[in-house]
């Protein structure tokens, strides 16, 4: 057993909590909180599973990491805290760990990473020995592996799209929702997410993965950004209320270009209520999300991902979708050794020895 060792109980911690307790080859070691309720608690109630066990949760990083634990599911949220992931995870790796993460978005395409995020998370790996693989759902395996094995499909190709359409008020994470999204505030908001280069920042990377899968060289990125305001106000389960007039709606492309033409696209269309902005693209049979990839060719090839989790929620579905990915790679990294690894590397593996137990 792979002793394992989960950083962060939130919405992508739970899932994680969940994946490695069903892993055949890992084993839960630790579970790290920085909520001081959490602290004491046992990992099956906080992985909101129907047993314990046996791990309580504990805030205590250096203990944890002073135990040299074989691998690290950091968990932990890096979208307004980089700095502080970049941090933990390179602390996590100078002690020897695998870590796996969907937390640092400048380290999905690891080997074209800035050198401020790349250099320091080398060096710790390099010092003590650790391995590094990010990766999510979008980013992640929806803009990664996913494309590339319909692709491998057609015997021509014109243009690879990786859509998100997704209602957000199933989105439990407020503050992305309303404050790195803008949803919910007026239209000269101007929210970080979509702040000019932020998305060549976050998507840049799996675009530059998927053009060297594909043999490409990309001349440059586009960005196409639409807004939309709420005709009326919204009141969510999840997060409250979202006034009329308010932003409601979002369609956000970032475009590799190939030979001045904009041959990969990853697209979100994300709304707050499946009212606004019904002319933009939806979810099949009107769900409240779906991933989706579009290869323009011969054949023309569509496929789309719809999960589920916790009671039938799709956003809790994509993260656990992505947590599935991290985990079962766990294993492959270990044997793999030290370094920093992507998704062109990580080969997509079956689940095996799981098949119909739980």
């Amino acid at each position: 057993m792979i002793p394992t060792v989960v950083w962060g109980t939130g919405n992508v911690g739970r899932a994680a909590i969940r994946a490695v307790a069903a892993h055949p080859l890992l084993g839960l070691s630790a579970v790290l909180v920085s909520n001081p309720a959490k602290v004491g608690r046992d990992a099956g109630e906080l992985g909101g599973l129907d047993r314990r066990l046996g791990v309580a949760a504990t805030d205590d990083v250096a203990g944890v990491l002073a135990a040299a634990p074989r691998a690290v599911v950091y968990a932990a949220s890096g979208d307004v805290r980089m700095d502080g992931a970049l941090e933990d995870v390179s602390r996590a790796l100078r002690a020897g760990a695998v870590v796996v993460t969907p937390s640092l978005y400048g380290m999905y395409d690891c080997a074209g990473a800035p050198q401020e995020i790349r250099g320091p998370l080398l060096e710790a790996a390099r010092a003590g020995g650790g391995a590094l693989f990010v990766s999510g759902v979008d980013p992640g395996w929806a803009n990664d592996v996913l494309p590339l094995l319909v692709s491998g499909l057609a015997s021509e190709i014109d243009t690879v799209r990786c859509q998100e359409v997704f209602d957000y008020s199933t989105y439990d994470q407020e503050d992305a929702v309303r404050h790195l999204i803008g949803m919910g505030h007026p239209l000269d908001y101007q929210p970080l997410m979509l702040a000019e280069g932020i998305p060549e920042m976050i998507w840049g990377g799996q675009l530059r993965l998927m053009a060297k899968a594909l043999g490409a060289e990309l001349g440059g990125v586009e960005e196409k950004l639409e807004r939309r305001a709420l005709e009326a106000t919204v009141v969510t389960d999840t997060m409250g209320e979202f006034p009329a007039g308010t932003q409601g709606a979002v369609r956000l492309e970032v475009r590799g270009l190939v030979e001045g033409e904009p041959r990969i696209v990853i697209e979100h269309v994300t709304r707050i209520h499946a009212a606004c902005a019904p002319d933009w693209p939806v979810p099949p049979g009107g769900g409240a999300g779906a991933h989706r990839v579009i290869i323009e060719g011969r054949p023309r090839i569509e496929v789309t991902v719809e999960a589920t989790d916790e009671g039938g929620n799709r956003a809790a579905g994509g993260n656990a979708t992505a947590v599935g990915r991290l985990v079962n790679a766990v294993d492959w990294l270990v044997d793999a050794g030290p370094g920093l690894y992507d998704a062109l590397d990580v080969p997509l593996r079956a689940a095996a020895g799981r098949l119909g137990k739980k």
